[in-house]
């Protein structure tokens, strides 16, 4: 078992495991996958289907997209 030592690491750890966690999910989606920066949260993995239209706040906290590996064009 690893132990994070310092915050930079600890942000560093959870960024990185948000990004895998986006690009593994958007291999497998028709939608962007999104991660968030969320003050209180850290760093969240959303997928743009299950917000719509996604408000100019979120927009704004967005900080690594993951495009959608599923295409609906034949």
């Amino acid at each position: 078992m690893q132990i994070i030592t310092n915050a930079i690491t600890a942000d560093n750890a959870a960024y990185f495991a948000a990004v895998t966690n986006a690009e593994r999910r958007a291999l497998q989606s028709y939608f962007d996958q999104h991660v968030i920066e969320d003050p209180e949260l850290g760093y969240l993995t959303i997928d743009e289907g299950d917000y719509g239209a996604l408000n100019p706040p979120m927009i704004d906290r967005i900080v690594y997209t993951a495009p959608g590996g599923i295409l609906d064009e034949f």
